[in-house]
């Protein structure tokens, strides 16, 4: 079977080289850059199925490297970030990034978010698959396209998974945990944030009335706003 390409854009060479060793490791075939130009380079060049990027790069950041090679085709991105901001996290959700880790970080925490992020990638809908109509909100699994109003929304693959899952069971109260394994496909419990994020994300795209906060539980949605 052909080892899946992951290319590490980070400018921290220590970092660098131990994420690579890594990977190396556990059977991915990697090829780093140190910069946001020699970024966009390596992925064009190498057209991985998984890109780590730093968020924080000489050249060009992470935010524009990875707007530009998402130019080019999509590919999961995993951000590296030393600044705990939300701001910066959610910037790099709405660009095309699919996760995020905040350094300092576990190399098993790195494979694992890795990994559940390629198993979602490969995870092929049913043809089948019926379009989900819930008022004015429209997901089809089969297309992977979501519109409300008729209008069509552009969700990165992790929020269309996300919304999806809350969509199947709509206002059932789903836990941080319980999607983590469920959307991200792991019980890291770090990634609870992410998921936070995921769904401020949504909230920025579809509107602050589709997911509901259930306090110390979690997110439902929620049909009531989508008539």
């Amino acid at each position: 079977m052909e080892k899946r390409r992951i290319a590490v854009v980070e400018d921290e060479a220590t970092i660098a080289a131990s994420v690579a060793a890594r990977l190396r490791a556990e059977g991915f075939e990697v090829e780093t850059a140190a910069e946001g130009p020699a970024g966009v380079e390596l992925c064009r060049r190498f057209r991985p199925d998984l890109v780590v990027l730093d968020l924080m790069l000489p050249g060009l950041d992470g935010l524009e490297v990875c707007r530009r090679i998402q130019r080019d085709r999509h590919v999961p991105v995993l951000m590296l970030t030393a600044r705990d901001s939300e701001a910066d996290l959610e910037v790099g959700l709405g660009v095309g990034a699919d996760d995020y880790l905040t350094k300092p970080f576990s190399p098993r925490e790195l494979v694992a978010r890795i990994r559940a992020i390629l198993r979602r990638v490969e995870r092929a809908p049913a043809p089948e698959s019926e379009p989900i109509r819930l008022g004015a909100l429209v997901i089809d699994p089969g297309t992977r396209h979501v519109s409300r109003g008729g209008e069509a929304v552009h969700l990165t693959p992790t929020e269309f998974d996300l919304l999806l899952r809350l969509a199947e069971t709509p206002h059932v109260v789903f836990g941080r945990s319980r999607l983590l394994e469920q959307v991200w496909g792991h019980r890291i419990p770090t990634g609870e944030r992410t998921v936070d994020s995921h769904v401020r994300s949504i909230r920025r795209k579809l509107g602050p009335d589709v997911i509901r906060t259930v306090h110390g539980i979690g997110y439902a949605l929620d049909t009531s706003g989508l008539k």
